[in-house]
């Protein structure tokens, strides 16, 4: 019996007793949980970010990658504008939030802001600022100006309507976290940030890995990508690095809601919108890290800043400051090294052994001869370190508005080495100008690659010599 009854004499009254207290406990329980579920669905609904619908989880090219973060693009009711972040500004006279868009340039850019602070909602009309740099394409990145008025203390999210909507009809609003909500002046979590945007169906493997441990060579202390899509060994190794801490991955799904171009000018790519929506992929990670990080880099995964007489950006950094000032942004020289060229260093140069030909990719440390510089591209795809506290607007090469302006960096102190397809593709072997400064690295740089490769299974235990 599974009842113990201490009255013999009405076993079947107990029992029939105890079952109905039970099935009425369990009916009780299930109608609680139901309503306290709906409740809390209907309250995230109102907080999340747009969800669109999902895709099926591949990560190869031509599809979208597996996410594991949450949407956070918004698109505005009635208007070609979708919102990707929002961050309170903390540098003007006036108290405002700015939240980073992606908008159709050709469509009137009138907007009312709902700012959230604590059980009230506040109104202010929002002005859209358009960044200059679009390229020609249809669409481009603009700052959405939410004035915060009085009374609004507490501000934890905002959402964006345009001004013809009703302001009345608040059922459907959706909203975005604001970020950024204190200014700091010191004591970050990071030295070094580096933004890397935008990666679209990546295969490079193995260049990835070298950037990644190069960079940590060099004192970088975090690496944010934003990933539209790439391979399952990609994905492998970005897993591998997020769950060591140092990078950080952000669903970069524009291209859901834009149709999006591979070129940078719309000639050379058809699409409404500048390369994959790189600009604001750069915006939002120059303002997500504006209070954790002292330095950020805006640069692609197959560029890397190399200093000539130190080691590290951890001693560029001082250097750069007392040459140039500080709180300048630090513009670097490209050179670029053709990855179908593979001649040999010099004998003088030990290159060390490799067990890599097996993994996907390119290996930097097998294009040491870089393509000379010429007047016509000399200060053209440079790239940047910079406080990011001084910049308003970043662009692809560069700022479009700082507090203080850049400053070109010497060569012979630090340049950017860009291991890539030619851009003199007519060259020949012998116009190319040997640069071994990588191999500086190459003692440290091999075998952290081969631990990498080894723990993520992309590389056998017994390939390693």
């Amino acid at each position: 019996m599974f009842v113990m009854d201490h009255n013999p004499q009405h076993p079947r009254r107990k029992i029939l007793k105890w079952s109905v207290s039970t099935i009425f406990i369990v009916s009780s329980l299930t109608v609680t949980l139901h309503l306290r579920f709906s409740t809390d669905r209907t309250v995230q609904n109102k907080m999340l970010s747009y969800q669109p619908k999902r895709q099926t989880p591949q990560c190869h090219p031509g599809h979208m990658a597996p996410q594991r973060e949450k949407e956070s693009i918004v698109a505005v009711d009635g208007m070609k504008t979708f919102l990707v972040s929002a961050y309170r500004e903390h540098r003007m006279k006036q108290k405002e939030v700015h939240v980073l868009a992606v908008v159709l340039r050709s469509e009137t850019q009138s907007y009312r802001c709902h700012l959230r602070c604590q059980d009230q909602l506040h109104i202010s009309e929002g002005v859209g600022k358009i960044h200059t740099d679009h390229f020609n394409f249809a669409y481009g990145t603009a700052e959405i100006e939410c004035p915060i008025p009085s009374g609004c203390e507490t501000l934890s999210h905002v959402a964006v309507t345009s001004s013809a909507a009703n302001s009345e009809d608040k059922h459907d609003q959706e909203f975005l976290e604001v970020k950024n909500q204190e200014a700091k002046t010191d004591s970050f979590p990071y030295n070094f940030t580096v933004c890397i945007s935008t990666m679209f169906d990546f295969t490079n493997v193995l260049q990835l890995v070298q950037s990644l441990e190069m960079l940590q060579l060099l004192g970088v202390n975090r690496v944010v990508v934003y990933k539209t899509s790439c391979s399952p060994e990609t994905q492998h190794i970005l897993d591998y690095y997020t769950q060591k801490g140092f990078v950080e991955v952000i669903p970069w799904s524009i291209s859901r809601f834009v149709n999006v171009s591979r070129d940078w000018l719309p000639e050379h790519g058809p699409g409404d919108l500048h390369y994959f929506g790189q600009i604001p992929a750069l915006c939002d990670c120059t303002y997500r890290y504006m209070y954790q990080s002292k330095y950020v880099a805006l640069h692609d995964i197959d560029e890397l800043i190399l200093p000539q007489s130190v080691n590290s950006w951890l001693e560029l950094l001082p250097l750069l400051e007392n040459k140039y000032e500080a709180d300048r942004c630090y513009m670097f020289e490209n050179n670029v090294f053709p990855n179908n060229n593979t001649q040999p260093p010099p004998d003088s140069q030990i290159q060390p052994p490799q067990s890599w030909q097996d993994v996907s990719g390119v290996n930097i440390l097998d294009h040491l001869y870089c393509e000379p510089i010429i007047k016509a591209t000399h200060y053209s795809n440079y790239k940047i370190i910079v406080n990011p506290r001084v910049v308003f607007t970043p662009t692809v090469h560069g700022l479009i508005e700082s507090k203080h302006g850049c400053e070109w960096v010497d060569r012979n102190i630090a340049r950017m080495y860009h291991t890539r397809a030619a851009k003199q593709p007519d060259l020949k072997p012998d116009q190319l100008i040997y640069d071994g400064r990588l191999l500086n690295y190459s003692t440290h740089l091999t075998p952290a690659v081969n631990t990498v490769l080894r723990e993520s299974g992309l590389l056998p235990e017994g390939s390693i010599q």
